[in-house]
């Protein structure tokens, strides 16, 4: 039997390694000043591009694309070339997806501060940042793929299938939710509306967490734990019946994020279904991993890496079964929009994806640097503070989440909400923010002690970049099954088949949940009042999302007593059919939106934009008073308005011919609202003398940005006519 040597390309693995700490500590230090702000909302006080709305995208991606993305990568790459016993197919391939990766998250970190954003969870990204995801993805499953083709090892591991499934499976995702239709360089509009836009969003937003943030870390499960304890994979059939039932019933489970939401009953039924089944083989996965480190308890007393993966994993159970919890209806109807989700979220985060990659860092350091970890008590200690962490920032989260929901839905003997004001159920749990911070910044001091070990492992290793190996080469064999062996056993060997059919389990659930929702008509009854946003409308709501404002505010009144009661008429989905994209949001830090248009008069919304606490005592909202000063630049509306033609929205030529003198008149009539106030014409001829006589510009309250969000916001809800609403739009207009 031949034996060839070759060498395993450790250096794509190091530059990973180095990008998941670098950019880990990044995205961590965002979401501390992102929880610190819910204790000091003016701490980035007039600077647009540290405000919450900005940066709460920034740090998500940060965290999921940046520090777990680079983290899988370097996984992949290490555990790929030993378990197939091959060189990366191509060390191009592997420099391009480095530093194509790293370029997408720089990238991303100048353009979101900035607020170009597409607003949709996990996929805030503009259209330019897309193509490039697309294109690097691309190089890392060719590379994969390659590197199977050209093995030495004839059967593929169980975490090569969970690689490939990743592969696939985000590859699709990423492609059918951010098509878009550009606009200029950095904006676009999603080509689906309202509750299909929801629909196809939440299908990627459930599974970009199942298929990046969970399968490609059950596969580093696979391989790094056996590795780390020495032992076996405890089952190699429940590995089988993990893998298949997992990534086929994934991805059916997105709706139960749209539950009493406009989307279709049966779509939401068909979510919870799945859902509930889904917990079936995600503790067949935790009970193989951890059933593997049965015999090691002894070393798992000792060993850190072994300690960081038993609470990854454990997590990994927690959040799978909170998951399925979550999806029941009349859990649903308590939990969302609330806090309880930020617990749920950070438990997979923290303990699952954070603790995993920490133990896969702590065993492969060493590993990788000829040398000995520098500090085993300084990783004992990083385990402890950073489990102590976790539980610090879940619990009290848990607890605000239970608040929020008993206070929303508490009435009094008479039928009246007991707390009307909504800044009641804000202010009975900033305790739990205090400890939410405390407990963030306990994680990220493990963090930072892990760096320390980490550098001084490094400084005390030898650089191999190229590592020697030696294998026997891969004979040929018949394609066809051969006696005794496995329908499964035969199609280990088989990449391209496995692939195929992997493909195929993912794509079943998609095409039935969302092609009859897109081509069937009667999911999305049409409303005959429902006109599409007036010139001006479309600007404010391109400011609203530039903004982040959906990261806070809901724009989806549910069918529930307590929600009508304190916003109004409950959403209908012929509501939402010229929303591109949709903005139903998935917290609640402020009130509901759908129904606020009329509620308020445009001098309050301008007062509370510049100064939450002026309108709003105790309010947490930081103020946006770039919005009162800033010119609103409206030059690019005739583009934006043919591109909602384009996707159906009934603008008609003259629509968009009269675009500029539509917004001049709507923004003039909405001027001369605020004029209403006295303390604001005081002020404002004010500033208006005062910039004449210091030769300064004056730009004239129409042309400002503040006046296109409050178009925007008084449109809101107002297209349905229900009983009350003309006389209370007529009062305070």
């Amino acid at each position: 039997m031949e034996v060839q040597q070759f060498y395993y390309d450790n250096k794509i693995v190091k530059k990973f390694l180095y990008a998941t700490l670098f950019w880990g500590i990044i995205g961590m230090l965002v979401g501390l000043l992102l929880a610190f702000m819910f204790l000091f909302p003016n701490i980035t006080d007039g600077i647009s591009w540290l405000s919450f709305g900005r940066l709460r995208p920034l740090h998500t991606n940060a965290v999921i694309f940046a520090f777990v993305g680079n983290a899988i990568f370097a996984g992949v790459y290490y555990s790929t070339q030993r378990l197939l016993k091959a060189r990366m197919f191509s060390d191009a391939l592997s420099n391009f997806n480095f530093w194509g990766w790293q370029a997408i998250i720089v990238a991303a970190a100048i353009t979101l501060p900035l607020g170009y954003t597409t607003s949709k969870e996990y996929a805030e990204l503009e259209w330019p940042i897309d193509l490039a995801i697309a294109l690097v993805w691309v190089a890392f499953g060719w590379n994969l793929i390659g590197t199977m083709i050209k093995r030495r090892q004839r059967h593929l591991y169980v975490a090569i299938w969970f690689y490939l499934a990743t592969f696939v499976t985000v590859a699709v995702l990423h492609i059918f939710n951010s098509l878009e239709l550009p606009v200029s360089a950095l904006k676009s509009y999603s080509v689906y509306a309202g509750v299909q836009d929801a629909l196809v969003q939440w299908w990627y937003g459930h599974n970009a967490v199942a298929f990046f943030l969970t399968t490609p870390f059950l596969g580093l499960m696979y391989y790094f734990v056996p590795k780390a304890a020495n032992r076996p994979v405890y089952s190699y059939r429940l590995s089988i019946v993990h893998f298949w039932s997992l990534i086929f019933i994934y991805i059916w489970a997105g709706p139960h994020h749209l539950l009493y939401s406009s989307l279709p009953d049966w779509a939401q039924n068909l979510g919870v279904a799945f859902s509930i089944m889904l917990i079936a083989p995600s503790w067949g996965g935790m009970i193989n991993g951890l059933l593997t480190l049965r015999g090691a308890w002894d070393k798992v007393r000792t060993s850190p890496v072994l300690k960081f993966m038993v609470v990854a994993i454990t997590g990994y159970g927690m959040a799978t079964f909170e998951g399925p919890m979550l999806s029941l209806k009349n859990v649903n109807a308590i939990a969302h929009f609330s806090d309880w989700i930020i617990a749920h979220v950070h438990v997979g985060a923290l303990a699952w994806n954070g603790f995993l990659t920490f133990g896969m860092v702590y065993w492969l350091v060493p590993k990788m640097f000829k040398t000995r970890l520098h500090s085993t008590p300084m990783a004992n200690f990083h385990f402890w503070i950073g489990t102590l962490g976790i539980i610090l920032y879940a619990l009290p989260m848990y607890v605000a989440g239970f608040a929020q929901a008993l206070m929303w839905k508490e009435f009094n003997p008479d039928g009246t909400l007991v707390y009307g004001n909504f800044l009641e159920t804000v202010n009975e749990i900033i305790p739990m923010y205090w400890m939410r911070a405390i407990g963030g910044s306990l994680y990220i001091v493990g963090f930072i002690v892990m760096l320390y070990n980490v550098v001084q492992t490094v400084r005390s290793g030898s650089k191999v970049e190229d590592e020697l190996a030696e294998a026997a080469a891969l004979t040929r064999v018949s394609r066809k099954r051969t006696a005794g062996e496995t329908f499964h056993t035969w199609l280990e060997r088989k990449p391209v088949q496995l692939t195929i059919l992997a493909t195929v389990a993912i794509l079943i659930g998609g095409i039935i949940q969302i092609v009859p929702t897109i081509l069937v008509k009667s999911n999305i009854p049409t409303i005959t009042s429902v006109t599409p946003y007036t010139p001006l409308e479309l600007e404010g709501r391109d400011l609203y999302i530039r903004e982040g404002c959906v990261g806070c505010h809901s724009q989806m009144v549910r069918p529930f007593r307590s929600e009508v009661e304190r916003y109004g008429e409950y959403s209908k989905a012929g509501e939402f059919v010229y929303d591109h994209p949709f903005l139903w949001g998935s917290k609640r830090t402020g009130p509901d939106l759908h129904r606020i248009g009329g509620k308020y008069s445009d001098n309050w919304h301008l007062n509370h934009m510049y100064d939450p606490q002026s309108t709003s005592s105790g309010s947490i909202m930081p103020a946006y008073q770039w919005l009162v000063r800033n010119e609103h630049d409206r030059s690019n509306i005739t583009a934006k308005m043919e591109a909602m033609v384009t996707l159906g929205v009934p603008y008609t030529p003259e629509d968009i011919a009269n675009a500029q003198t539509s917004m001049g008149q709507q923004a003039q009539q909405i001027e001369k609202n605020l004029y209403s106030d006295p303390d604001f014409a005081k002020g404002y001829e004010e500033d208006k003398k005062y910039a004449a006589d210091n030769g300064q510009p004056f730009v004239e309250m129409r042309d400002r940005e503040i006046v296109a969000l409050i178009a925007y916001l008084q449109r809101l809800g107002t297209d349905i006519k229900i009983k009350g609403t003309e006389e209370l739009i007529s009062k305070n207009q």
